[in-house]
């Protein structure tokens, strides 16, 4: 206070030095005395010194010694120049006011303002997937924000906010005398709430020398207009949804989130004082970056609150006693659940927005119009297929390294890594750039720090590009999708194993069918007239294609002879016996029943499609699989049961029963499916039943490539129709031996997995005795045949007496005890290996 009054005084002695008349010296003259008795809390003095001077001068007034007052020249320079600063002040107003200096929001559209808003996506189960936004912000209403954090925001930026109508005159004397004229940084700003509220919805703009008054007087108009339109609540409510808190980071709710891992109503007020302390400085006070500098900021904001009477003295210095904790979360569209599943959702809702317009005629906008999108995808179901997928796949890793050991496994092909470097997106970026190939391959050798997944967590590692792409091109891959056959409803989708580093969608990718094609081949000719107890001999047969090419196929076991029944030729996957089948079939017949099934992708017209030489996609083949297990009717997948604006108003919805097709008879159907369970049963799926002690009804195929590049298994139980695919980026990336890269051994384990979690759930605790549909007495008369027929007739062995027997129970088993016993130390010895306490290799 002793500082503003002396250069009030000060002031005033200058000015008085400027004149002399009867008027203005002696008038200034008393304003310096009674400043100088007022200074010094002479409070009787200065009424006493007052009314003297009163009595003085009505004893000594005279009209003849009044005369004009002539200012010096000096002085009328600054009244001039005062003169013309208050016109430059009250012209620029009207200027902006009129908006001749850009568009200053009408009450109207101030009215019709809403922010820009993420939109999100949900699972089935009601849990937020994730959010598609340009800025990171979930509107949330006044009930649903903590009192706290009101009353911190209230106390440190806008003490008297109830007491003005969106300009604080007040504040502002404060900022004039304190902040410009003393130079007190901590005497706090002018800007009253609204007044940020208004530059928070529309940003400052630059003004050359300028832009400060210009902007400050154009959100004082802004902060008016909102005071008449919205009420205290709803300015509170607006401001805190649109405030900036770093980044690309927007309103209180998703700080709560992001920092403290809470809600908006649940931020307790210490947490609440942090993040209205960010708001001076969001980098500065960020408690991630700066933890002291928040916590002493915090402090502040208590100080504060307990200043105007929200916490007691008491309060507040519990809580700035308290440490900072944080419960940082940060996301990107790479973290979260499911997030291939969300980009491809992303792709086709960017298109569907286009489309669909607004009341004002404009499009939506997928990153800003707040858009609630309802998937059928189930939050449960998919985090036990993740888990399922990380879990086998680190492990199927760690045996394809030890497989390999130091060996590229591409060999001496070098066109692999070029290939690899060129689908990159570096590589993309240096020549759009404009960079010569030799440029690029010379940036390819050049050594820096990056950040390498690995299963056991991210790595550091200083190396070249070139490096990494070999790092990466050893590493399996996989894709996961289950459907309800029923319904067509998309429960877990699994695109790859870490969408951080591999972008590609293996739901979408096409790979060699392999021998989960079959059961096409096989239904077509049901559907020709074949029956299932037709046997078919196991022998070796060459086929001539269109263009006169031979082709002979080979049993993956090398092993012919007998005869088998459709059930035995399926479950074993003798491929011999499926070329026959095909050949009776027909290629046209076979091709009308895929595309009636579902597949789009191209198929080729030679004998060899009998053993999955086409490219499909893990979602076709699932869609082919659900018509099967749904009486012959197909019905096209569906992840979006509903869409709704941000008020809540439908867009978009699924109805039950849309895209259903029959495409073959029911008892068609019926007899594959228990042509499949056969698999399960007595074929090369039975290890579902041995290891992951599944005791539900089970169908399905397993699938493998051409020099076992690619892993398939898709399973049908009678909730769900579940499809798997493994394998590497470049198909010449594999295991060297079936029994290690066929899909009983890759693919199956992961939804033997995914299916031993599910029925350990709660939730789906009532599918582990689940049954299908018992068969009709004629159809299963029709399957009542032996699987398999020998050429000749198996020798007669003769019976063990009692002694025999009584012999054998005490005759030492000596092999079969070592081979437990290996058996068991090499199960230890992986586990081990898998959980880092081995530094051995992977025990084949």
């Amino acid at each position: 206070m002793h500082k503003i009054i002396t250069r009030i005084w000060l002031t005033l002695r200058a000015l008085g030095s400027f004149s002399n008349r009867y008027l203005l010296r002696p008038a200034l003259t008393y304003l310096r005395q009674g400043i100088i008795a007022f200074s010094a809390r002479h409070q009787s003095k200065l009424k006493a010194f007052y009314w003297q001077q009163k009595k003085h001068q009505f004893q000594n007034f005279s009209w003849r010694r009044l005369q004009p007052v002539h200012f010096k020249p000096v002085f009328k320079g600054i009244y001039r120049l005062i003169l013309l600063v208050l016109l430059f002040w009250v012209g620029l107003y009207l200027v902006i006011y009129v908006g001749l200096l850009g568009p200053v929001p009408s009450r109207a559209i101030l009215k019709a303002r809403q922010n820009h808003t993420a939109s999100e996506v949900y699972s089935s189960d009601n849990v937020l997937l994730g959010r598609y936004y340009i800025q990171d912000r979930t509107n949330v209403s006044f009930d649903n924000i903590s009192p706290a954090a009101v009353k911190a925001l209230i106390a440190t930026e806008d003490a008297r906010f109830y007491n003005h109508s969106g300009v604080d005159f007040r504040s502002l004397l404060r900022v004039l005398f304190k902040t410009m004229l003393l130079q007190e940084e901590k005497s706090g700003g002018g800007s009253t709430i609204s007044q940020q509220l208004a530059k928070n919805l529309y940003p400052r703009r630059q003004y050359l020398i300028l832009s400060t008054p210009i902007n400050k007087l154009r959100e004082m108009i802004i902060a008016r207009r909102l005071e008449g339109i919205y009420s205290k609540t709803e300015i509170l409510e607006l401001y805190l949804n649109t405030v900036p808190m770093g980044g690309d980071l927007f309103g209180i709710e998703r700080a709560a989130r992001r920092f403290f891992n809470t809600s908006a109503d649940s931020v307790k007020t210490e947490e609440a004082a942090v993040l209205i302390g960010m708001l001076k400085a969001t980098t500065s006070y960020n408690p991630r970056l700066n933890l002291e500098r928040s916590r002493q900021r915090r402090n502040v904001v208590l100080n504060q609150m307990a200043k105007y009477g929200y916490l007691s003295p008491t309060e507040a210095d519990s809580l700035k006693n308290l440490p900072l904790k944080l419960q940082y979360r940060y996301e990107t569209h790479n973290d979260g659940l499911a997030p291939y599943f969300r980009e491809q959702l992303r792709l086709e809702l960017v298109k569907w927005c286009a489309t669909q317009l607004k009341e004002d005629g404009k499009p939506y906008n997928l990153y800003t119009d707040g858009l609630k999108i309802y998937t059928t995808l189930h939050a449960g179901m998919q985090t036990h297929a993740e888990r399922s997928m990380r879990k086998r796949m680190a492990r199927l890793q760690s045996q394809f390294d030890a497989h390999w050991k130091n060996r590229a496994p591409w060999g001496n092909n070098p066109e692999v890594i070029r290939a690899a470097m060129r689908r990159s997106k570096h590589y993309q970026k240096l020549k759009a750039a404009g960079l010569t190939e030799a440029a690029i391959q010379e940036r390819f050798r050049q050594p820096k720090e990056m950040n390498l997944f690995s299963w056991r967590g991210s790595l550091k590692r200083t190396m070249t590009p070139n490096d990494s792409l070999r790092y990466y091109e050893r590493f399996l891959n996989t894709g996961l999708l289950a459907v309800e056959p029923g319904t067509g409803y998309v429960r877990a989708w699994v695109g790859g194993i870490d969408h951080h580093t591999f972008k590609y969608d293996h739901v979408r990718s096409r790979r060699q069918a392999g021998s989960t094609f079959k059961p096409i081949v096989y239904t077509a000719a049901l559907e020709r007239g074949l029956t299932p107890c037709t046997y078919f001999p196991n022998q070796l047969q060459t086929y001539t294609a269109n263009n006169n090419d031979t082709w002979t196929p080979h049993n993956a076991d090398n092993k012919y002879g007998g005869e088998y029944s459709m059930r035995g030729a399926l479950a074993h996957s003798v491929n011999t016996i499926s070329a026959q089948i095909l050949t009776e079939t027909g290629l046209e017949p076979t091709i009308a029943l895929a595309r009636r099934l579902g597949i789009q992708s191209a198929l080729p017209k030679v004998p060899s499609l009998a053993l999955g030489t086409a490219d499909l996609s893990l979602l076709e083949l699932v869609t082919a699989y659900t018509t099967l297990a749904n009486k012959g009717y197909r019905v096209k997948p569906v992840y979006i049961a509903k869409i709704t604006d941000r008020n809540g108003s439908v867009l978009r919805q699924h109805r039950p029963g849309t895209g259903v097709a029959k495409a073959l008879a029911p008892e068609h159907a019926a007899i594959m499916l228990e042509l499949l369970k056969g698999v399960v049963e007595e074929g090369s799926a039975n290890r579902l039943r041995s290891e992951f002690n599944l005791t539900l009804d089970i169908a399905g195929k397993t699938g493998t490539s051409q020099d076992h590049a690619d892993g398939w298994f898709i399973g049908i139980t009678p909730q769900l129709v579940t499809g798997v695919w493994v394998g590497a980026e470049n198909p010449a990336v594999r295991f060297r031996t079936l029994s290690l890269g066929q899909g009983s051994n890759t693919a199956l384990p992961i939804w033997g997995e995914f299916m031993a979690r599910l029925v350990r759930d709660r939730e789906f605790s009532d599918w582990r005795q689940s049954q299908f549909p018992q068969l009709p007495p004629d159809l299963q008369q029709q399957l009542d045949c032996p699987s398999f027929l020998a050429e000749h007739p198996e020798p007669v062995i003769k019976q063990a007496s009692f002694l025999d027997k009584l012999f054998n129970v005490f005759k030492p088993k000596k092999k079969e005890r070592k081979a437990q016993e290996k058996e068991w130390k090499r199960d230890k010895h992986n586990e081990k290996r898998e959980k880092g306490k081995s530094r051995g290799r992977f025990w084949d």
